[in-house]
């Protein structure tokens, strides 16, 4: 994707999704479209994590639609987008290994492919633990490495589960500076965070999520000073387990 190309249009539509006979996402609706950071916020149990995955493909919902550009999710859609979880599921390769399995199925020509591989170690800083193992790394390095596994693909779309969850706080750091140059390179960022003031931090917009259904969709310079519901305010406050 050219950098600063805004993304094709996300449209989910009545979305329910149901596990283990329990409604866990409830006629959602929302739209993902252009540049920045959305923010996806809610108590524990809200459906953040099973939206993001049921967006990837890896959850099937029981009604609603999906779609991209007006079209429904097929493979050709799941491949413009990416998943990062929380924990780092990386294979018993070296770093750059992690990197050469992803881009495989992608057929891409060599020069192509080093291209790729040479500017994604640079940008995370990762040229000195190329050949490293990639599970005998920090949490924080860890992490960069599944997040560059993942945009060396070159996504429109990056979907991002608790990223920051289990690291300390200078690793934190790191990585959220590594989401607000990938925003801003053009890549759209849905982020599900429990930490409010990482969503200050870094939203452009938010979707609150509350027993399985959207409450609120905004701009972050609205739902930060002027939540429009009691449970968005209350989350806010410190209020609601999130």
């Amino acid at each position: 994707m050219a950098l600063g190309q805004p993304i094709l249009p996300l449209e989910v539509r009545d979305l329910m999704v149901e596990i283990g006979g329990r409604r866990v996402l409830d006629r959602v609706s929302l739209t993902i479209a252009g540049q920045g950071t959305t923010v996806v916020l809610g108590p524990n149990g809200a459906g953040k994590s099973v939206l993001l995955r049921t967006l990837h493909g890896l959850v099937k919902p029981v009604a609603g639609e999906m779609r991209w550009n007006g079209r429904p999710f097929g493979p050709d859609v799941l491949s413009r987008q990416a998943l990062v979880f929380q924990r780092p599921l990386l294979l018993r390769r070296s770093v750059v290994g992690n990197l050469v399995f992803a881009l495989r199925p992608r057929g891409l020509a060599r020069g192509e492919r080093q291209r790729r591989l040479a500017a994604i170690l640079a940008r995370f800083a990762l040229e000195a633990l190329a050949d490293r193992p990639a599970r005998g790394l920090s949490g924080g390095e860890q992490q960069r490495v599944a997040l560059a596994r993942a945009l060396v693909l070159e996504p429109e779309l990056l979907l991002l589960d608790e990223p920051t969850a289990s690291l300390d706080p200078a690793a934190t750091l790191v990585i959220e500076d590594l989401l607000r140059r990938t925003a801003a390179e053009g890549t759209h960022l849905l982020l599900v965070t429990h930490d409010v003031a990482q969503a200050r931090r870094l939203a452009d917009r938010v979707i609150f999520l509350h027993g399985g259904r959207v409450l609120e969709e905004a701009p972050a310079s609205v739902f930060f000073t002027r939540p429009a519901t009691r449970e968005a305010f209350l989350c806010l406050a410190g209020e609601l387990p999130t």
